[in-house]
């Protein structure tokens, strides 16, 4: 599915691109074994840590043998680059979707930043083992799973750069700001719980209001 069509499903029934892509990613045609040791995994690696996870926690967790593993994946490093890269992918696709709403620099930023946001927070379990578990990939996958992250914190650069050339933004580092606002959407993975008082969208409407103070953008 292409971005334009992410988008206008998003406009249609009124919900986030964050809620598009998530949906996205249930639909996806992974084998239910595979999407079983996804969730597995994920409970595994941020229980015992990486290393301490054998094939077998994550087999018994998933309902599955050890060769049931083996059928879908060859090891865990794989399944961690699986799960790593597949984030990583939707994380992005989110970006783009925002980045790509009609309006301002300042519209689309905002934009970006609150539905990057929605995602850390509704994903904050798998995020979480993405982030602390990059290093315990091959330097391979690391790589490839590296040059995504860039990708994204290059497309909110782009942003604030476009908004600094149409005079719209007082900034006076970009790639300062732009990491203080990448800061601000992924950390939120790291504290969210979902019995936090507030919602994801709540959490990303104000931090789409204070990425907006950070650009020194003008008050609506």
């Amino acid at each position: 599915m292409g971005n334009d069509d992410t988008a206008a499903r998003a406009g249609d029934d009124g919900r986030g691109t964050a809620a598009v892509a998530h949906q996205e990613l249930t639909e996806r045609r992974f084998p239910e074994g595979q999407r079983r040791i996804f969730l597995a995994a994920i409970d595994a690696f941020a229980e015992r840590g990486f290393h301490a996870t054998t094939t077998r926690d994550i087999a018994a967790r998933a309902g599955l043998s050890p060769a049931g593993l083996y059928v879908h994946f060859g090891s865990k490093e794989e399944v961690l680059y699986r799960i790593s890269l597949s984030s990583m992918r939707l994380t992005h696709q989110v970006a783009m979707t925002a980045a790509a709403v009609s309006g301002s620099a300042a519209d689309r930023l905002a934009a970006v930043v609150r539905d990057l946001t929605v995602w850390h927070a509704e994903h904050a379990a798998s995020v979480r083992v993405v982030l602390h578990h990059l290093t315990d990939l091959t330097a391979e996958h690391r790589t490839e799973v590296a040059a995504i992250q860039i990708g994204i914190h290059r497309l909110v650069r782009d942003l604030v750069d476009q908004g600094r050339a149409a005079g719209v933004f007082e900034v006076a580092d970009t790639n300062a700001v732009t990491l203080a606002l990448m800061s601000l959407c992924v950390d939120t993975a790291r504290w969210y719980q979902p019995e936090y008082r507030r919602t994801p969208d709540q959490i990303g409407a104000d931090y789409a209001v204070l990425a907006l103070r950070l650009v020194g953008a003008p008050p609506a």
